[in-house]
């Protein structure tokens, strides 16, 4: 059984060109997701698929000792391809075994560190999960396209201190069993358990100020140490 890490990263982001290699805190964002994969004592291998010779490039300078790149194939690197698709492009290409445990993680997320994806694969094995999900809790209450509140009585606010707060993908890491992904064609499938992560975890990389956000979070939480 191996633990194989794979970040999926593509070259043809609109909103941000090559964002995945725009610098974020002195490094190339996609550095941040993996060197904390790579650092990370469950982890066996991690994987960049790239449809990109640029990006290519730069993830090869970082010499992380358990990094390799996959060439990813076009059609599965479009604005419409979704990342299901690349997760099942790499595993039937590189005949992974069944049982093998399978992490997503999303360089969009470069918060994710090495004590996460430990301690996350902890509690996926502890609670005998088919699959994990990284998450925050939020406390915002949230209201449906017909003007319904979703989580909460607006006659009856609760005070943020006595509301328990709805779980919120981070989208960080996702852990889920090969076979299962081959089988459910999908990050999660079967008996899912979460994992917590800090509340600053759930900015995500989509927009230009999205990097002016997260470094200064970052430079708050010491990861430029």
């Amino acid at each position: 059984m191996t633990n194989i890490a794979f970040i999926p990263v593509r070259g043809g982001s609109k909103s941000i060109p090559l964002k995945n290699i725009k610098m974020l805190l002195n490094k190339p964002m996609v550095y941040w997701t993996a060197s904390a994969a790579s650092n990370a004592k469950c982890i066996d291998k991690v994987v960049i698929a790239t449809d990109s010779d640029e990006i290519k490039n730069t993830v090869l300078s970082f010499n992380l000792n358990k990094l390799t790149i996959y060439d990813r194939k076009k059609e599965n690197a479009t604005d419409t391809a979704s990342t299901e698709s690349v997760m099942l492009e790499y595993i039937n290409n590189a005949k992974l075994d069944e049982n093998d445990n399978f992490f997503l993680i999303q360089a969009t997320s470069p918060m994710l560190k090495s004590e996460d994806i430990d301690n996350m694969f902890e509690k996926y094995n502890d609670e005998k999960a088919d699959s994990i999900f990284s998450c925050v809790i939020s406390k915002r209450f949230y209201w449906d396209w017909n003007i319904k509140p979703i989580n909460y009585n607006y006659k009856n606010r609760p005070r943020r201190q006595d509301y328990k707060g709805m779980l919120l993908e981070n989208g960080a890491c996702y852990i889920n069993k090969v076979k299962n992904i081959l089988k459910d064609k999908n990050r999660l499938s079967g008996k899912i358990t979460f994992y917590e992560m800090p509340e600053y975890s759930a900015f995500e990389i989509d927009e230009e100020d999205d990097f002016i956000i997260i470094e200064k979070l970052m430079k708050r939480y010491n990861f430029d140490k």
